[in-house]
Order: structure tokens, then sequence, then C-alpha cells
């Protein structure tokens, strides 16, 4: 069991039978009346989200999964091929399983797939990659690092605003929270 007070961004609970996934979270204090948790839970199977209200710390049960540490090989059309690290069995996993995170994923890379009862539910990436921009317009004399942005392709496919001095063949580093560039690596 899990108090609602310890929710957490990315926390797994149970609910009516249900796998949730936390994916916000604010503690009221109304100035009348006891504190209570609003909350925006993703269901893991069917990907619908609801929004609910929980009593300050109301026990609920929280779902246990099992991280497996895996390498991704390569994409075959919207398949997505994995080896575990410790068996070395691949295991092919549709995009809709992985979600956005497949924009992130660069041949060879090492990350955690979350499994729930032998079936998988997503993968945790880590906070930030490194990526190398393939396309974008090239920068011009006099661009600093505080004049603006423009759109730059990366490897994966992902298109990410980047300052002007970025050009074509240069690493950036990503936030795979936000998708946002960081910094040039």
């Amino acid at each position: 069991m899990i108090s609602t007070n310890d929710f957490r961004n990315g926390v797994t609970i149970e609910l009516d039978g249900e796998v949730w996934v936390v994916v916000e979270f604010l503690h009221v204090k109304p100035g009348k009346g006891s504190a209570f948790v609003r909350s925006k839970l993703k269901n893991v199977r069917t990907g619908a989200v609801v929004e609910r209200t929980f009593r300050a710390g109301e026990k609920v049960p929280r779902a246990h999964m099992e991280r497996r540490e895996m390498q991704y090989l390569y994409r075959s059309g919207d398949q997505l091929f994995f080896m575990d690290s410790q068996t070395f069995e691949q295991m092919p996993l549709n995009e809709d399983q992985i979600g956005d995170a497949s924009s992130y994923l660069k041949e060879g890379a090492t990350i955690a797939v979350l499994m729930y009862q032998g079936q998988v539910i997503g993968v945790d990436l880590p906070t930030a990659v490194d990526l190398e921009v393939v396309q974008t317009d090239p920068g011009v004399r006099g661009d600093t690092a505080s004049g603006g942005t423009k759109p730059a392709k990366l490897e994966t496919g992902l298109v990410v605003q980047v300052p002007l001095f970025i050009n074509v063949g240069d690493v950036v580093r990503v936030d795979t929270r936000t998708g946002a560039y960081v910094e040039r690596v």
C-alpha cells in the first residue's frame, strides 16, 4: 500500500482492477476542510487519462513493476526489437507499447523496459540522450547563443528547436521528459 501523500510522477497504483500511472498530482490544502490530493492518472493498458481526487493520507495498493534491462537493436516497420541483457532473448515491441519514447532510441542504447505481470507497459528512458543533427538550416555569421532558434531533425527522426549556431553533424543533448534541446555535446 502507498499513501496518496507519497504520489510522484511515474508511480504505479492499482485501482478498480486496473493499473494506473500517476501523470500529475497536486496536494491541495484548502483554508476550510481537510487536505486532498488531486491527481491525473493514465491507464497502462488502454492509455485513457482520468482525473481523480483522493483524501490526503488515503492508502491505495501499489502495482509492483518489473524492470528489465534491454538493449535496443533495430526497427522494422512499426516494431522495435530489443534484446534482454541477461538472457539474450530478442523481444519485438509495437510502437504503441513504447509511445513517444521511440523518438529517443538509438541503436545499441540500453534502457529499462517496464513489465507488469509479464506484459510490457512501457520503457524508462534516461533523463537526457545525445543525438546527432542530420538536417537543419546552416548557421549564419553573427548567430549567437541567445539569438533565436531553428528546427533541427535528429538521427532518430525527432525534430527539436535548437539555437542558430547548431550545424549538421553536431551532437546535441535532448531532455526526454520535455523533448527540448539542453546543450551541444
